[in-house]
């Protein structure tokens, strides 16, 4: 019967036909060879067995393995939590039991040269995947609200940090995260924390700070899940592991790379010493500079009120006044000639009108009359020019002699 049969409630299958289906299949795998890294050794002494953990360094996955204690004891160097190893062993299920177990029949070492010969071909896998690119680095805030750091437990790293970053700038504020910074359990407990202080909003700067050691115990800070991590993060990461020589690839995909955590605490914040110093000189400048403006402008007013226009402006004033003075005078006196003049002339004229007037000459005894006569027209021009003896009759108005006739009764 197939493991895929189906059953029913009916008819179900035993544990021991599941169990025993389950180790056929697991059986059909044959020999594999597995990479990965031991976390746990349990070797007996005077036992044939031994039993370890293998766990897969960028993943939460483990499985046990079964090897002879003979094999283990002859590991050299001898296997401690942590070693990178090669094993090559065959699955298989214990019905009894219902586990799985990779029974183990060859385990080598993994050698430094083949951890960084990984290495190198994961730098380079991340650098084609534009993970190293300069411009996708982001930088430090000037003065973070608060700096989360990612370190071992009581370490120097974190004495550094901290000691640093408080000398330079006392006010700063840390969020801290222990964890294990080598060994099996380094990556995941650093990616937790990571991933934490990440979408902590008032952390505004993530260290990742770890001191000196061999390539083996760096190894958890070249592993590629703990690299894209650190990529993918939205808040700055400043990775400052080991000292100068040490390189581990996370230092390439962090926004800014230190040599040594002393480095990192000096980093991620300014030194309130030199900022203060950097204020009193801006202040100083800003005083020379405004003092230096207000002196040109000062010379510049006193240039202004140097000028006559500005040093007497009542003068030119009272010239104009005297000008305007002066022209009155003269129009008085040319208006009041030309009015005397023409007085003078009226006068004259009223003269003569006066002199030639009817009145004037009737007021001197003579008269002029218009003679008319009885069917004839006549004018008399004058006295003199009416017969003698003839009687004229004079019609004055106003002062005026409007008509002399012949007075009919004559």
């Amino acid at each position: 019967m197939p493991l895929t049969s189906p059953t029913s409630p009916e008819e179900p299958w035993p544990v021991r036909t599941v169990a025993r289906k389950i180790a056929e299949w697991i059986n059909r795998l044959g020999s594999v060879w597995v990479e990965g890294q031991i976390t746990q050794i349990s070797l007996r002494p005077g036992a044939a067995t031994a039993f370890l953990q293998l766990r897969d360094p960028s993943a939460d996955v483990s499985l046990t393995l079964t090897a002879s204690a003979a094999a283990v004891r002859a590991m050299d160097p001898p296997l401690t939590d942590g070693s990178r190893v090669v094993v090559h062993g065959r699955p298989t299920f214990y019905v009894g039991r219902g586990t799985l177990s990779l029974r183990v029949d060859e385990i080598r070492a993994v050698g430094i040269g083949e951890l960084l010969a990984r290495i190198e071909r994961l730098r380079k896998l991340l650098a084609a995947e534009g993970l190293f690119d300069p411009a996708r680095k982001r930088p430090l805030p000037f003065l973070p609200n608060r700096v989360g750091l990612i370190t071992g437990r009581a370490s120097a790293a974190e004495h550094d940090v901290l000691t640093n970053a408080r000398q330079r700038w006392p006010a700063v504020q840390f969020e801290v995260r222990n964890v294990a910074v080598q060994g099996s359990t380094a990556v995941p407990q650093v990616l937790e924390a990571l991933a934490e202080l990440d979408r902590m909003p008032e952390v505004d700067v993530i260290v990742l700070a770890r001191g000196g050691g061999s390539v083996e115990d760096l190894l958890p800070f070249s592993d590629e899940a703990l690299c894209r991590a650190v990529a993918a993060c939205r808040t700055p990461v400043v990775s400052a592991i080991g000292h100068e020589p040490d390189s581990p690839l996370v230092d390439h995909v962090a926004d800014v790379r230190c040599s040594t955590p002393t480095g990192a605490g000096k980093r991620v914040v300014p030194d309130v010493a030199e900022e203060t110093q950097r204020i009193h000189q801006l202040r100083d400048r800003a005083r020379r500079a405004l003092h230096g403006w207000v002196d040109r402008e000062r010379r510049l007013l006193d240039a202004l009120r140097s000028r006559p226009v500005l040093a007497d402006p009542l003068g030119p004033l009272e010239q104009r006044a005297e000008q305007v003075a002066v022209l009155r005078d003269r129009a008085r006196r040319a208006m009041t000639t030309v009015l005397t003049t023409e007085q003078h002339a009226l006068t004259a004229t009223r003269s003569r009108l006066t002199t030639l007037g009817p009145a004037a000459t009737l007021a001197r005894g003579y008269a002029i009359v218009q003679r008319i006569e009885d069917g004839a027209d006549g004018v008399v021009r004058s006295v003199d020019d009416a017969p003698p003896g003839t009687r004229l009759r004079v019609r004055v108005a106003d002062g005026a002699i409007h008509a002399v006739v012949p007075d009919r009764a004559s």
